[in-house]
């Protein structure tokens, strides 16, 4: 499989799983990853609760992202009016499809969370979904930690697949 050349979108649990894997410093190096303000505040939320692998340090998140977006009040009304169901995702989910959504240019997405995968799914974008362990394999970096199933390949497919099956949204 080719490897993405799109801007790299990322949410909370995306950013906390690569660091438990040790597989940031792969992760950053080999993508210009994306996020937005709300999603690096949810890494820092309940820090001292965490187990060490899953403590992020700020500093180093920030200097490994290319950019760490601001939402308007504009794009996250033009996502809530495109699809209402934005409104029950989590704080960083929702600032972060707002500025997807909001994009013109090329954009993957990588994020578990169901209720997330399903506006994509609602939106038509499906194919702008990636996984966690598609983006680690095409770095080149092969975790020592086995990743959270949440974040394969193929828990991605049949999660697309189910929640593609469930709106009417099949191929």
């Amino acid at each position: 499989m080719a490897r993405l050349r799109e801007t790299i979108l990322v949410d909370t649990n995306v950013l906390i799983e690569a660091w438990r894997i040790d597989g940031w410093r792969a992760l950053r190096g080999g993508y210009a990853l994306e996020t937005v303000g709300e999603c690096v505040i949810e890494t820092q939320t309940g820090f001292q609760q965490r187990k060490p692998e899953q403590r992020i340090d700020d500093a180093e998140l920030r200097a490994g992202l290319k950019a760490i977006h601001v939402v308007s009040d504009v794009e996250r009304a033009s996502a809530h009016v495109r699809d209402p169901e934005i409104a029950f995702l989590d704080l960083g989910e929702k600032a972060l499809w707002a500025h997807a959504l909001a994009r013109t240019d090329a954009w993957v997405l990588c994020g578990p969370d169901k209720a997330s995968l399903r506006i994509g799914v609602r939106a038509g974008l499906s194919d702008r979904l990636v996984s966690l362990e598609r983006l680690l394999n095409d770095a080149g970096h092969r975790p020592k930690t086995q990743l959270k199933t949440a974040y394969t390949k193929d828990w991605l497919s049949r999660t697309l697949a189910a929640l593609a099956l469930r709106e009417g949204k099949f191929a």
